[in-house]
């Protein structure tokens, strides 16, 4: 299934596309202040929203024309306890930034707020003057992680995948005193989406391919099968660390062509626009602007 959520900031719908790649009404389904949230995730609520799909129990969402998705796209899951990041997890992004391979996942945070739409603008921070963009495949926790022992528990408690951009100011990250943080947690900083894809849709998220342009020049194309650490072994040694809780979301690291890696350094500038897919998973734009 493909769950987004439409509609202005802070006023979004939870929505299913249905077979015709309409949205379907999932407030019909599970009340009116329900979202695609932690407590949705915990409660096992995409089993009974995929026995309504079927069914053909669920509405269409307001507004909807025949063509699909009309209006805003948001994030397709409401605000993040947490948001997990690893770093240098792509054998060639590690070569092109001159970094060795790490022996284990190297593991940062981003702010939650920083999650927004998959077409929102990206906003340069002020002073700065590295911001980079980063194609990432996101992982959304579905159930509680904790101390797992196998690949097979952390690949259970995946609920879905998503398309992030792990927008990020180089020199903030790197120059100003080597807290990673600072350079990631910048708003806008996370554009996600449009759709969460559950899990059942991506038998094999190590054979997914992630691409990224930047003002219709390709810059990003790699493969998770590139990985240095898979999606099964970072969800199995974050919960060594960390209880990870539904709805929280995983970004599992970048392919090479960053704007870091090359000789030129061609970092983001206001106007330019941004194009981000991956296989099966949808496709994003944002305009870049000035905070």
């Amino acid at each position: 299934m493909k769950l987004l959520r439409v509609g202005p900031p802070g006023e979004e719908r939870p929505a299913v596309l249905d077979g015709d790649g309409r949205p379907r009404d999932l407030r019909s389904l599970l009340g009116q202040g329900a979202d695609l949230d932690g407590v949705f995730f915990a409660t096992g609520q995409i089993e009974r929203v995929a026995g309504a799909i079927q069914a053909g129990e669920l509405p269409l969402l307001d507004g909807t024309a025949d063509g699909g998705v009309t209006g805003r796209v948001g994030a397709p899951i409401a605000r993040p306890g947490k948001v997990v990041c690893i770093g240098l997890n792509y054998r060639d992004h590690a070569a092109e930034t001159g970094a060795a391979l790490p022996a284990e996942p190297i593991i940062f945070m981003k702010a939650p707020n920083t999650v927004v739409g998959p077409n929102d603008e990206v906003l340069i921070p002020r002073g700065s003057v590295k911001t980079d963009w980063e194609v990432e495949l996101a992982v959304v926790i579905g159930r509680t992680a904790r101390y797992l022992d196998s690949h097979e528990e952390a690949l259970a408690c995946v609920a879905g995948y998503a398309i992030s951009n792990d927008v990020s100011e180089r020199e903030f990250q790197l120059e100003r005193g080597g807290q990673w943080d600072k350079g990631k947690s910048c708003e806008t900083f996370n554009p996600l989406g449009p759709w969460l894809v559950t899990a059942d849709e991506v038998p094999d998220p190590q054979s997914l391919g992630l691409r990224l342009w930047v003002n219709g020049q390709a810059r990003q194309d790699g493969g998770t099968a590139n990985m240095i650490f898979t999606v099964a072994e970072i969800v199995r040694y974050l919960s060594h660390f960390m209880v990870l809780e539904p709805g929280d979301l995983v970004n599992t690291g970048t392919p090479a062509g960053v704007a870091l890696g090359m000789p030129d350094q061609p970092y983001l500038r206001k106007g330019d626009v941004l194009e981000l897919e991956i296989d099966g998973l949808g496709r994003q734009r944002q305009m870049v602007g000035q905070a």
